[in-house]
């Protein structure tokens, strides 16, 4: 056989080794697995959206099927003229925003300072920073029920938010650590030399160049805020006080029934900014918390 034959034939030989029935049978089986968890992953959600779109009278008859006959959005409605609904958006956007702002600002400055300063025991010192991320909240609730009772922070929102960054600030603290010490140091002596300060240097070229850290650190400390139940129910005890997570639990119940369409509702709603957040800026989030994986 020439080479030019061999040549000619060689990709045939390719093509029918990459179509082989035993890969085509693993690919099959890799998509057909990996449809069956998202379809496990999103019924639950699948299911409160179309439970919201259910009439109450409709519920009541005992109606749970998987699709919609005669979807409704009356209990989206009800939700927000009934049980005034708004309030507790906008308590939760108020202390959520105020915190993202507080933890990535101040953890930018503690990473920066960790990052770039020598010292004895920094990898104990960021290992207990993240322990501390992991500690258990009940656990400092009461604590800190005693300590707000004296300084008159119980059912503020202020209160809320000092608790919610004491929550966020040490994550925010790891991960900005770890990736602005994957920045050369190099980068900011020469703003250095060229007459800038260290918080300019921070501010214009390091942050800049961290930005997927920063979106991480920003987007994880919303995320933990915006979902918190336990602080808002220990700290707030008003309605006119109360964060979306909190105001649920007094949606859509009365004496002598429960309207699955009014929580679930209410509880799509919350859910949709984190869904958004999370679709939108996924590929921040990866790559921020696999940097440093690889170098």
């Amino acid at each position: 056989m020439s080479t030019q034959t061999a040549a000619a034939r060689l990709p045939q030989v390719l093509s029918r080794r990459s179509w082989r029935p035993g890969k085509i049978a693993s690919r099959t089986l890799f998509y057909v697995l990996v449809a069956i968890f998202i379809l496990v992953s999103l019924f639950p959600f699948y299911w409160m959206v179309i439970t919201s779109l259910k009439s109450a009278n409709e519920l009541s008859n005992g109606t749970t099927g998987l699709f919609l006959h005669h979807p409704t959005f009356s209990a989206y409605t009800s939700i927000f003229s009934k049980y005034n609904f708004a309030q507790p958006l906008i308590n939760s956007a108020i202390v959520c925003l105020s915190v993202t702002v507080l933890s990535v600002f101040i953890g930018a400055l503690a990473g920066y300072g960790l990052a770039r300063t020598r010292m004895r025991f920094k990898t104990g010192i960021l290992g207990f920073i993240l322990i501390v991320s992991f500690f258990p909240l009940i656990a400092i609730v009461g604590p800190m029920l005693i300590a707000y009772n004296k300084l008159h922070l119980l059912n503020t929102l202020q209160g809320l938010i000092i608790a919610y960054f004491i929550y966020t600030l040490p994550i925010a603290t790891w991960l900005l650590t770890n990736f602005f010490s994957q920045i050369p140091a190099a980068l900011e002596e020469a703003a250095i030399v060229d007459g800038a300060t260290r918080l300019q240097a921070l501010r214009k070229v390091i942050v800049p160049v961290a930005l997927p850290g920063v979106f991480t650190a920003t987007i994880l400390s919303f995320i933990l805020a915006w979902n918190d139940f336990l602080f808002a129910l220990s700290f707030i005890q008003t309605d006119n006080k109360a964060t979306a997570p909190l105001a649920i639990v007094n949606i859509g119940h009365s004496q002598y029934h429960v309207f699955y369409n009014l929580i679930d509702a209410a509880v799509v709603i919350v859910t949709i900014p984190v869904a958004l957040l999370v679709i939108f800026a996924q590929r921040r989030i990866i790559s921020g918390l696999t940097a440093g994986a690889l170098k």
